[in-house]
């Protein structure tokens, strides 16, 4: 087997199709020189892998903002020229595969490792920065800052940007080399009042006595122009309830393989755990609108593991492995399936707190 090498990391991405240019979600092994994707059927990875991108000459761009709705996204080229895009679950997901790729393409060479692991907390800002010109960089109608109307604590606002966002683009148009140093740039535009904070997360955190805990490399954190701040919301009274439900704290996100109410059939799902209202949200990572497919509220649910020996009662097909059930108050049953024991326990641990 070609895992027999050893794996250095391993996890869903979300794959865009060479042929037909559409997403589907892969298992991906991370070896020391090569990455493996695997089909996922029935909640099993299928023994063969389906293909695998040799890493010895890739280069890596992450973040990767070729895709507007896909904010998340690592981009590969191989030495053939070959483009690969991968989308990860989260900002801390895709870092953390960024710097284990990274890590294995220079693995022969190990004083670009130590530069990298060094880069990632380094410090030194370009000279003669203008931050008038960022300004006007992420301005720009193409190439700019995407603004987008997001909801914070049932209100909405418009032409807003998260500091996650921010960031990716600070370091994707050069003007920042690590997530340290584009922090401290989107602190000083905000303190030449460029930008300013909207939100109860953003403002509350420029409270912070310490200068680098101003600004939040956060995807909940919401940010605008400080010449166009006036707010445009709406109270929580007029907004319908399922718009409600998306505005509680995000606790804990992530792929997960859920069983289908109707066709009982295995699916890989983005599930997002929200607090404030607690609800549990899940979303199909191939599609680009960012809308739950489903969701319920975790007041009054019952969520316990299920055994790892044999299929357990209510789990259709030959499932099994690092199961656990959430009973809603209403009596319905979701069915879902961690990578492995240790995630299947950081999720219990998360969620029944806000039940």
């Amino acid at each position: 087997m070609e895992e027999e090498a050893g794996v250095l990391k391993e996890g869903f991405l979300v794959k865009r199709g060479h042929v037909v240019r559409n997403w589907k979600v892969r298992w991906f092994v991370l070896l020391q020189d090569k990455l493996l994707y695997y089909k996922i059927e029935g909640g099993k990875k299928e023994p063969s892998p389906k293909g695998r991108i040799l890493l010895d000459g890739c280069t890596i761009t992450c973040p990767c903002l070729e895709y507007e709705n896909r904010p998340l996204l690592i981009k590969l080229k191989t030495k053939t020229n070959t483009d690969y895009f991968l989308e990860c679950c989260s900002r801390e997901e895709r870092d953390s595969w960024a710097l284990d790729i990274t890590g294995a393409i220079h693995a022969g060479h190990p004083v670009q490792v130590q530069e990298l692991h060094r880069m990632k907390n380094s410090f030194k800002l370009l000279e003669n920065i203008s931050l008038h010109n960022i300004v006007e960089r992420m301005y720009d109608s193409s190439t700019g800052i995407k603004l987008t109307r997001n909801l914070d604590q049932g209100n909405r606002y418009k032409e807003t940007f998260t500091g996650s966002a921010l960031v990716d683009w600070l370091i994707s148009n050069s003007f920042a080399v690590s997530r340290f140093e584009a922090v401290t740039l989107a602190s000083m535009l905000m303190d030449e009042n460029f930008i300013r904070p909207v939100g109860v997360r953003s403002t509350e955190a420029t409270r912070s006595s310490d200068p680098s805990e101003k600004f939040l490399d956060d995807s909940t954190a919401l940010y605008m122009f400080a010449e166009t701040s006036k707010k445009n919301t709406s109270s929580k009274e007029e907004m319908h309830f399922n718009i409600s439900e998306l505005s509680g704290t995000i606790v804990k996100q992530g792929f997960l393989v859920k069983q289908g109410h109707k066709r009982k059939n295995w699916k890989v799902r983005k599930f997002v755990l929200r607090a404030d209202p607690a609800f549990l949200h899940y979303y199909d990572p191939t599609k680009e609108d960012n809308k739950p497919v489903g969701g319920f509220s975790l007041r009054g649910c019952l969520v316990s593991a299920l055994e790892d020996n044999g299929v357990p009662a209510g789990v259709k097909g030959n499932v099994q492995g690092n199961l656990f059930k959430i009973i809603t108050k209403n009596d319905i049953h979701y069915y879902i399936q961690a990578s492995s024991k240790a995630e299947r326990v950081q999720w219990i641990e998360a969620i029944k707190p806000l039940t």
